[in-house]
């Protein structure tokens, strides 16, 4: 066996299946064996695996034992000369393996490798070469000084920034996401250490195969991609005291007490500027609109009431108590924020039409809480409706203003009438634009291009060598490569030759249904699938806990008659008071065995389930699977509504 290539998964199913098909077209001619270890993945990844890629050896683990774990796994397992450490959101190049191989049969002194990385934009990963983090260089990096001074052989040792990306060097660290190394020399050095459960491993197990007499190698001879989650992974408290704390054992274990102590002096002041930064960019990331919206609005209802009073009804003196605009209003405006939040309003792509809806509901239950008040504390209703004006107006101009000055990178409509071209041969050109069409981007124009110069077919509007002139004229915002058409290689350096800042990049891997691609891996917006009505979607949650609440509160007004119908009446009073405080759902899956559903969308326990429309028949273990599946993929709040009404006398279950 030459070659053992190993693949953590946790939850990516889809940059699975991608880095699959890339790696088997890399194994065509090549003794290999392909281990997944899956950490217990609630997605599909391992139905996946079983249905798509059979010939791959599965570990199942029923917990998340973490990176380091989940690779010595397979590596005690393993048979090939050579050890690949392979992340599962990576493409490889169709001649990937047989370069690599090749190079580290001729250098019997390397002894790990790592290949050039670009993210998906076909930009450079700097982390493809990295070098030892002592802590001068940890300072330097903490510090920004390898940012600013990117070609200095003293600052810029973290990533190696002064030496050439296109060629090959002996480096010190080699990144986790492809990282080649002789079995021999594991067995000589040891495993990956089990006590970095995610971040560090590499640069330990790096500096241990240089420890043991041996090289690292960056080898920009090939190249992959890697869709590196930067934009949230990095910017999450977690993810600051994890990768850092991983720094922390790493000096302990390697470096001298004088240094390890030092180098956790400059880690901890790392960790809580990074962790400040990320709580502060964090809150204005999720609060900065609400925020904005709720001064703007009490503003605005402050000079209107003084307006309202003076102008209209000629009152000299202050009509309004101090406690109506630091009480009432503020209250009036957190129900109608709540009230734009539970309609969508947040969520994005932002819509101006849920501005009036949201206001609309939060007027509604405004007027009716009015209506219900002690007359002492009905200040005016006037104010209430002037204030739903200045509401929705506001709202939108704030929006608007947003929108065109791309503050904050915000869009209205960001995903709506994006303009695509899809590049590939003419049948999986058409597969993928009627793909595309299925689901919910609603795309403002599709255009397809020819990989092959010599096609006259009047459906193209170009081939691959225009395809620059085609992005320009067309105005295209995002192009479409048809994995079953064009090598990795060739997607990647047409990436590569592209660098169009503007311009979102997917793959569409052969005889799929989804489309992924762009930066990161932790970005929704980035993976296109056909538009099913997931229970796990946001809007549904929400629906869902709302109709939740709705039918508790209902059911508890009228307990004193149903209960007298129930077949269980403490466990429908207990179920009324689980399901208002979350700890239930009023319907849910049927589970007879814990892992029934554990490739479904997680929801609460549930009194019901959608097998109680069929309460007199006796269900199959299919029947009652695809009941389930049914009713994750395609729901509707109406079915809920449905099933508790059928079964009302069963609520106490």
């Amino acid at each position: 066996m030459k070659l053992s290539i190993i693949i953590v998964n946790y939850n990516v199913e889809y940059f699975l299946e991608q880095c699959l098909h890339s790696v088997q077209i890399a194994c065509k001619n090549i003794d290999t064996e392909i281990f997944v270890v899956d950490n217990n993945s609630v997605d599909a990844s391992v139905k996946m695996l079983h249905d798509k890629f059979p010939f791959v050896k599965l570990i199942e683990n029923k917990d998340n034992r973490g990176f380091s774990k989940a690779n010595n796994q397979a590596i005690v397992q393993s048979e090939g000369e050579y050890v690949l450490l392979l992340n599962p959101d990576t493409v490889v190049e169709s001649d990937t393996f047989e370069k690599v191989i090749q190079y580290m049969d001729q250098n019997p002194e390397t002894g790990g490798l790592g290949v050039k990385m670009i993210d998906g934009k076909g930009n450079f990963l700097a982390e493809s070469k990295r070098g030892l983090p002592t802590p001068e260089v940890a300072f330097y990096k903490i510090f920004g000084l390898s940012k600013l001074f990117p070609q200095s052989k003293k600052f810029g040792k973290y990533h190696l920034s002064y030496l050439d990306n296109n060629q090959i060097h002996e480096v010190e660290i080699l990144a986790g996401a492809f990282m080649m190394m002789r079995k021999s020399v594991l067995d000589e050095i040891g495993l990956l250490d089990e006590a970095f459960f995610m971040y560090g491993e590499d640069i330990d197990l790096s500096y241990r195969i240089i420890k043991a007499g041996y090289k690292n190698v960056y080898f920009p001879d090939t190249r992959i991609i890697h869709y590196k989650g930067e934009s949230t992974k990095k910017s999450s408290v977690n993810y600051v005291f994890v990768f850092y704390n991983a720094m922390i054992i790493f000096a302990q274990k390697h470096f001298s007490q004088k240094n390890a102590r030092l180098f956790s002096v400059l880690i901890n002041t790392a960790i809580y500027l990074r962790a400040t930064l990320s709580i502060v960019k964090r809150f204005f990331s999720k609060l900065f609109l609400p925020v904005l919206d709720f001064l703007i609005l009490w503003g605005g209802i402050y000079l209107l009431k003084n307006y309202w009073s003076h102008y209209f009804l000629s009152i000299d003196y202050e009509y309004y108590p101090i406690e109506y605009i630091l009480l009432v209003v503020p209250a009036y405006i957190l129900i109608w924020l709540l009230s734009f939040l539970f309609a969508g309003g947040y969520e994005k792509p932002h819509k101006l039409s849920k501005v009036f809806q949201g206001i609309a509901i939060g007027t509604i239950i405004i007027l009716v809480i009015y209506a219900l008040l002690n007359a002492s504390f009905r200040f005016s209703r006037a104010m209430i409706l002037l204030g739903a004006i200045w509401s929705v107006v506001s709202m939108i101009i704030i929006r608007l203003f947003l929108h065109l000055t791309k503050i904050k990178t915000f869009r209205l409509g960001e995903n709506i009438n994006k303009r695509f071209i899809i590049a590939g041969d003419a049948e999986e050109a058409e597969r993928v634009a009627d793909l595309l069409r299925k689901t919910n981007i609603n795309p403002g124009f599709i255009g397809l291009v020819n990989t092959s110069d010599q096609s006259n077919n009047k459906n193209f509007i170009g081939n691959l060598s225009q395809i620059k002139d085609i992005i320009e004229i067309y105005k295209i915002d995002e192009v479409i490569f048809c994995a079953k058409s064009l090598s990795a290689a060739a997607i990647i350096s047409k990436m590569s030759e592209l660098k169009n800042k503007a311009i979102d990049y997917k793959i569409a891997p052969p005889e799929s249904l989804f489309l992924i691609g762009s930066n990161s891996i932790n970005t929704s917006g980035d993976l296109y699938i056909i538009d099913i009505n997931a229970i796990n979607k946001p809007n549904n949650q929400r629906n869902k806990r709302l109709l939740d609440i709705a039918f508790a509160l209902f059911l508890l007004a009228l307990s004193p008659i149903l209960i007298l119908f129930q077949k269980h009446p403490l466990g429908f009073i207990a179920n009324i008071f689980s399901v208002m405080f979350a700890q239930k759902t009023w319907v849910g899956y049927f589970i007879s065995e814990p892992g029934d559903i554990k490739n479904l969308p997680a929801i609460k326990k549930s009194v019901l389930t959608p097998c109680d429309v069929l309460p007199n028949k006796t269900l199959g273990k299919d029947t009652v699977e695809k009941l389930n599946l049914l009713y994750s993929r395609d729901y509707k709040t109406m079915n809920d509504v449905s099933i508790v009404l059928k079964n009302i006398r069963n609520l106490g279950r």
